[in-house]
């Protein structure tokens, strides 16, 4: 715990910059203060091969980040965490010529009852 999951459509993250963009992430989520240990934190950015954004034609695409944590933090933390996740997102994202670009990102508490973690 916490999980940072990114999905996004095709073309928005090259390749090469995914390591860069998760360093970012994860430094932007550590910085707030809300997360204790720094290794508690697994990240990963999801390529969809397909995706479609509602039913007209036109090049469009989404990013959806989801940060999944125990419960704990206030309204105005989880606010604060979606706002660092958005803004690396805004700056690492590309921005196709002509496409039209979606960006979201949720905070998700767990239920701690049902969560497992240990090392291995």
């Amino acid at each position: 715990m916490p999980h940072l999951i990114v999905d996004y459509s095709p073309g928005l993250f090259a390749p090469d910059s995914v390591a860069q963009t998760l360093l970012e992430l994860n430094a932007a989520v550590i910085g707030s203060g809300s997360i204790q240990k720094e290794s508690d934190l697994k990240s990963r950015m999801i390529p969809l091969e397909a995706t479609r954004v509602g039913t007209e034609a036109g090049a469009r695409g989404f990013v959806y980040a989801q940060l999944r944590v125990l419960p704990g933090r206030t309204p105005a933390m989880r606010a604060e965490l979606s706002q660092r996740i958005a803004g690396v997102i805004r700056a690492r994202c590309a921005r196709p010529v002509g496409m039209s670009v979606q960006l979201s990102v949720e905070v998700i508490e767990m239920e701690r009852e049902s969560y497992v973690k240990e090392v291995l």
